[in-house]
């Protein structure tokens, strides 16, 4: 089993981003399998989404708009962060960033 935490910053506030909702879901063959929710903590943290398969594709999914709803008040361009990924066999565990902002994010494998 591989685990898979996160990591938000807003960049636009030059600080982590709390209570961002985080669904992690794997692909099956008719359609996406939810496996469970989080949300990052003080620090922009999530690293209590289940382990999954190795060989998995799965999905991330941000709720930038219900965070940017409440540290803004203004809706996002991007109403939510999509990543997908595959699980490669050899890896115990995938760090997944976001650099978030109210425009725009980057995404990237971290350590």
């Amino acid at each position: 089993m591989t685990g898979i935490s996160t990591h938000v910053l807003d960049t636009s506030l030059g600080r982590p981003a709390e209570g961002v909702t985080v669904e992690l879901a794997v692909r099956a063959e008719d359609g996406w399998q939810p496996l469970g929710t989080s949300a990052t903590d003080a620090g922009g943290r999530a690293e209590d989404l289940p382990a999954v398969s190795a060989g998995s594709v799965v999905r991330l999914v941000f709720d930038t708009a219900a965070y940017f709803a409440r540290t803004s008040g203004d809706p996002p361009f991007f109403p939510e962060v999509s990543v997908v990924l595959t699980v490669a066999p050899a890896q115990h565990h995938y760090h997944v960033p976001l650099l978030l902002n109210p425009f725009g994010y980057s995404v990237y494998r971290g350590s």
